[in-house]
């Protein structure tokens, strides 16, 4: 589109963003105002006929909410209903940038934002094509990101429109959310829409790690490094060097680990066991957990420090019972997926079956109901599944133990349980925890008072 018949008001309190989209913008538009006070902007917007504004989301840098590039798109548009306006904001602010969209703004753009794509969002935005409008579906109108990452429920419209945000940056992303969400399937998607999409994506469980072994898998170690190192071995940091690193369950491993991690984020460098030279590394840091914000910052359990390198953005992904419709959604797309899987004809669902669909808590998430729709296209005779048919797995029915167990049938119940669970992980605390439902804090404290 060609911008040239069009002025742009730009309104920042940082004068060298200012002078950024001026170099940017003299040759591309009409006319480009800058103005550092945004109390002049109402002024401005009376005497001039633009077509776009620029506006940031903060101006006062010792509040730095948001709520200031809030308070002036409210004004703008109670004067200027029409004009195209797209909020200037930081990675922290993805959340009141969302806000800001049905507040009326037309789009956003994370600094530092790629030239091109800026000038592109522009475009957009005046000719009516704008991120508001396309958020029917999930970016484009559709209603997938990708394999088994569908819907369009609100929340879940915001998380894609949030990666599309997101993923050409290289911001680093702590993706929030319980067992069976769908995270993995998020970070994946924010490395496809990368500048680094061509680059390796390398997936690591670090909760599964032992600490013996953190630091051989991450960091690689040399041969002779230590009794099993018969030979050199690239850490998944190396292997990752140009591209994404994906931590998942990072909120599981232990202080000393966080510490040798936080320290190669910090100096981007990485030696390996049993070496003395230090490599430059070049990623972009993904990160996962089903923790709680509150309970990661919880210094006891998890650096501080840490915490803030990984969470350049968060995402927080709902759990199923908290998307609506989508479920159904869901349903169909598994049902589509392995009803070819298994040479069945092409299968629907009864009202009954709906119904159950919709109404059930999902303890399990995406991944329980995959699991249901699987088994009820193995075991069902027609091609209308029905209530009967969707038997949901008992392994994600066990109640979660209450932190408040007194009675001593419960206490009994809630022990035995415990020792079953441990005995089942050959010990593995961390995977007995996630299991049962609590932190393994959660769970230690429960080992104290049983004495186990």
């Amino acid at each position: 589109m060609n911008l040239k018949k069009f002025s742009i008001l730009a309104v920042d309190d940082d004068p060298d963003i200012l002078t950024a989209v001026r170099l940017l913008l003299k040759t591309e538009v009409k006319e480009i105002i800058t103005e550092k006070n945004p109390e002049n902007l109402l002024s401005l917007l009376s005497k001039n006929n633009f077509d776009l504004l620029l506006l940031d989301m903060n101006f006062k840098s010792s509040i730095n909410t948001g709520n200031e590039g809030i308070f002036w798109l409210k004004r703008v548009k109670e004067l200027r209903p029409d004009i195209s306006v797209i909020m200037i904001t930081a990675y922290g602010d993805i959340d009141l940038a969302v806000r800001s969209l049905k507040e009326g703004a037309a789009d956003f753009v994370v600094k530092p934002w790629h030239n091109d794509k800026l000038i592109s969002t522009i475009a957009d935005a005046i000719k009516g094509k704008t991120g508001v409008k396309n958020k029917t579906g999930s970016m484009g109108g559709d209603v997938n990101l990708g394999k088994d990452m569908i819907g369009t429920s609100e929340v879940m419209q915001d998380i894609f429109y949030k990666i599309s945000k997101i993923a050409p940056t290289d911001a680093n992303v702590l993706i929030l959310g319980e067992n069976g969400t769908g995270k993995d399937l998020i970070a994946k998607a924010i490395h496809e829409r990368s500048l680094r999409a061509d680059k390796p994506f390398v997936k690591v469980d670090v909760g599964a790690l032992t600490e013996t072994l953190f630091e051989s898998e991450l960091f690689g170690h040399k041969k002779g490094a230590f009794t099993d190192a018969r030979e050199d071995r690239v850490g998944r940091f190396e292997s990752a060097n140009g591209g994404t690193l994906f931590l998942d369950e990072i909120g599981n491993i232990a202080l000393a680990q966080q510490a040798k991690l936080l320290t190669v984020l910090q100096n981007r460098m990485v030696t390996r066991l049993g070496a003395n030279q230090a490599m430059p590394i070049d990623i972009r840091l993904i990160c996962a957990t089903n923790l709680p914000l509150m309970e990661l910052a919880n210094e006891s359990r998890f650096r501080k420090d840490l915490v803030y390198r990984i969470n350049t953005v968060e995402i927080t992904v709902p759990p199923l019972r908290k998307r609506g419709e989508d479920i159904i959604l869901l349903a169909k797309h598994y049902a589509q997926q392995y009803a070819g899987k298994y040479m069945r004809p092409s299968i629907n669902f009864d009202e009954s079956a709906r119904q159950k669909l919709l109404q059930y808590h999902y303890p399990g998430n995406v991944r329980e109901l995959q699991y249901t729709i699987e088994r009820a296209i193995i075991m069902g005779d027609g091609d209308v599944l029905q209530a009967k048919d969707l038997i949901f797995s008992p392994i994600e029915s066990a109640p979660v133990i209450s932190d408040e167990a007194d009675d001593t049938n419960l206490s009994n119940l809630e022990k035995n349980t415990i020792l079953k669970v441990i005995e089942k992980h050959g010990g593995n605390i961390t995977k007995a925890a996630r299991e049962l439902g609590l932190t393994r804090t959660a769970l230690y404290r429960r080992l104290s008072k049983y004495d186990i």
